[in-house]
């Protein structure tokens, strides 16, 4: 299956080559130093495990030396604020803003992030790492916020709503501050969650969404409706100059192992050789983008002159059933074994029956189209949780 979806795609891709898919991306940004970075046994700190005795012993210092970042004059380096920087997504695009050349402060509270994820830029002169949680205001001075804090899977965001309500609301509200205080521009991003279980699709960002208010995904869905909400009262009554990401699903290197999303699921239970658990009948459809492609894209709305809201997604829709085929042959590929099987449970509550974006206006707008195929995406995720899991006892 794994080979027949990859030539079924190979026409969207006009880079891809089967031995080395896309060796560079946004310059000065190339994949190979950023496998370095994400593709290492649990941190980038060098380290000793002791798997008789469970321990595993840091050295002091970071990993020497740094990856190299390029030479910007002052006027082209930009002071760059990532909330939720230590999260999956949010420590891919601290990479590539650092690589950039960039001055990046990375705020997260760690609830869902991890310090591993930035831990081989702590000490580098480019880079700060706060502990702090957005509800509560802080002043620093910067040229650009992306607003990247909060918690985004269902395990997560569920476990406490009313604090993701709080960071939906309060944590965009002082951020948006911070912007208006220091005249930086914001990017918020949003989510594809703000659609609900849409009645058009695919979805453009004119479609208002058909969300339950009261259910058990309102937390989010709302919180980040209402985010959006504020992002455009700022720049109508402030003129906070402002930016909105709508982000479909997103998978790759980092993805917490207890997120409960379909993605890191599946890989890790075929790891362990156990069965897929699937919700529902199997049918239901998503669209799933590598976490490069999405880097590409905030980057590109940051630094471009849209306003409006915009989809960052892939057309690329597979039916869960399909999903984990593709997850189980690749993990076979990757170990030489899997005897997994599908296991379906009953559906979730309000869980989404289709979800793919419709891209015109990114592509119109930032001249951007995703550039990694799935297949490509989740053999590298699958390389990446496979060196986790032989990292632990």
């Amino acid at each position: 299956m794994v080979d027949s979806v990859r030539a079924s795609l190979k026409h969207r891709y006009s880079s891809f080559t089967e031995q080395s898919p896309h060796e560079t991306l946004e310059d000065p940004v190339s994949l190979s130093t950023l496998r370095k970075l994400y593709l290492t046994p649990h941190s980038a700190l060098p380290h000793t495990t002791d798997r008789e005795n469970i321990t595993i012993t840091y050295q002091p210092g970071a990993l020497s030396p740094y990856p190299p970042v390029k030479l910007l004059n002052p006027i082209e380096k930009k002071r760059v604020l990532v909330t939720g920087g230590a999260g999956f997504v949010g420590s891919h695009l601290v990479d590539r803003l650092m690589l950039m050349g960039h001055s990046v402060i990375c705020l997260d509270n760690f609830f869902t992030g991890s310090k591993a994820n930035v831990a081989h830029w702590i000490g580098h002169p480019n880079f700060e790492l706060i502990r702090h949680d957005v509800v509560d205001p802080i002043l620093v001075e910067v040229d650009q916020i992306y607003h990247l804090a909060c918690p985004a899977s269902p395990v997560h965001y569920q476990s406490n709503p009313v604090k993701t309500l709080k960071t939906g609301f309060f944590g965009t509200y002082n951020m948006l501050g911070l912007s208006k205080r220091v005249k930086a521009r914001f990017l918020l991003a949003s989510t594809s969650e703000i659609y609900g279980d849409p009645e058009e699709h695919p979805q453009k960002e004119s479609y208002w969404g058909h969300v339950n208010c009261v259910g058990p995904r309102a937390c989010y869905d709302e919180g980040k409706r209402v985010a959006e909400t504020l992002a455009y009262s700022y720049h109508r009554q402030d003129n906070v100059d402002v930016r909105v990401a709508r982000i479909f699903n997103t998978f790759g290197p980092r993805m917490n192992w207890n997120d409960g999303r379909v993605v890191s699921n599946f890989i890790l239970q075929a790891l362990k050789d156990e069965d897929l658990t699937v919700y529902g009948n199997g049918k239901s459809t998503r669209s799933f983008q590598y976490v490069h492609d999405l880097v590409d894209g905030l980057i590109l709305l940051m630094n471009s002159d849209c306003k409006e809201p915009v989809n960052i997604g892939t057309q690329e829709e597979f039916t869960i059933d399909q999903f984990a085929e593709m997850v189980i042959e690749l993990v076979k590929r990757a170990t030489g074994k899997c005897e997994s099987k599908l296991i379906h449970m009953p559906a979730l509550e309000d869980d989404p029956q289709r979800r793919k974006p419709d891209n015109s206006r990114a592509k119109e707008r930032l001249n951007w189209e995703p550039k990694w195929n799935v297949v490509d995406g989740l053999a590298e995720t699958v390389k990446y949780f496979k060196i986790q899991l032989e990292e632990r006892p």
